[in-house]
């Protein structure tokens, strides 16, 4: 597929990137229904490890397979397919070259101890893990606000190194949370902005964060929003200082969809995303937790929103 002026502008903004992370970046953007418009959809599936498999699947049970994960992908033609390492190697033989895949590097659980209020993930995967099934991303979750922040940075800085060295893009899902958060801070706008600038100058070519609310939870950033008559009225808006705060919109920014809502929830969310310039939505338990024709046309739907 030729380069159309959309893929095109987004990718001379990576300055300092090598043909090959370029060209997977392109790979996923020219992939799927909203190939060469510039947006993405992602069907991210790192709830098992997250919440456990009868929490993440029993609603739908279709999902305790990894194959209809990979499907639920190509069949809806979203950019890409992100997962852990089994999942992935589950269905890279049948699967291999009709998805761009993204390998999830780190990952968490809910059997942790809930007196540890200090996030972390541990690290489940490696570069040659991605490399050995074709991935054409790696991603990592950092906390903004956690005390263990600085080594999680410390560790995606390597990741992102490591992956750049052979020619693989870093997608980082920056999720603000610890002590130094409180649970409204968590989608405070100024956090948000903060924890998706953070992640691109960790170096992230693809930001996932959260949508933001009109709450803001620092002090001095409420004054200087205020002083500088920064607009959060509306979630496009508040979608549009995220990518303002994301090099000014040189970096790819997707937000996540959360929890599993109504169809005209979703819907909404797609809409502020476009209209404040974001590059698209990473939906996982709205899609996966849904019966397959439901997720197919909820899915098709979202995308004709991004293509208007």
């Amino acid at each position: 597929m030729a380069l159309s002026a959309n893929v095109k502008k987004i990718i001379d903004n990576y300055e300092n990137e090598n043909a090959g992370v370029k060209g997977n970046l392109v790979r996923m953007l020219n992939n799927g229904a909203l190939a060469g418009t510039g947006k993405m959809v992602i069907l991210p599936v790192d709830q098992g490890f997250e919440h456990g498999p009868a929490r993440s699947f029993a609603i739908n049970s279709a999902g305790y397979d990894p194959h209809y994960h990979y499907q639920l992908a190509i069949d809806s033609g979203c950019n890409a397919y992100a997962a852990p390492l089994g999942s992935l190697q589950a269905g890279a033989d049948t699967f291999a070259g009709q998805v761009p895949t993204i390998l999830k590097y780190n990952s968490s659980n809910s059997l942790a101890s809930s007196n540890n209020l200090d996030s972390n993930q541990a690290i489940t995967g490696s570069i040659q893990d991605a490399l050995e099934l074709g991935c054409s991303a790696v991603g990592f979750t950092i906390y903004p606000g956690s005390d263990n922040q600085f080594e999680m940075f410390e560790e995606v800085r390597d990741m992102i190194r490591e992956a750049k060295d052979v020619g693989l893009p870093s997608v980082v899902w920056s999720y603000a949370r610890g002590e130094g958060i409180t649970k409204e801070g968590e989608t405070a706008m100024d956090v948000i902005a903060y924890s998706a600038h953070m992640a691109c100058l960790l170096g992230a070519h693809i930001v996932k964060v959260k949508l933001p609310t009109d709450h803001i939870m620092q002090a001095e950033a409420k004054k200087v929003f205020d002083e500088n008559n920064i607009d959060i009225t509306s979630q496009t808006a508040r979608v549009k200082e995220v990518v303002r705060s994301c090099f000014n919109g040189r970096r790819i920014v997707v937000f996540s969809g959360g929890a599993t809502k109504g169809e005209d929830a979703v819907y909404n969310d797609a809409t502020a995303i476009r209209d404040g310039g974001g590059n698209g939505s990473i939906i996982g338990r709205n899609s996966f937790q849904r019966e397959k024709s439901d997720a197919l046309n909820m899915l098709s739907k979202i995308m004709c929103i991004y293509k208007s």
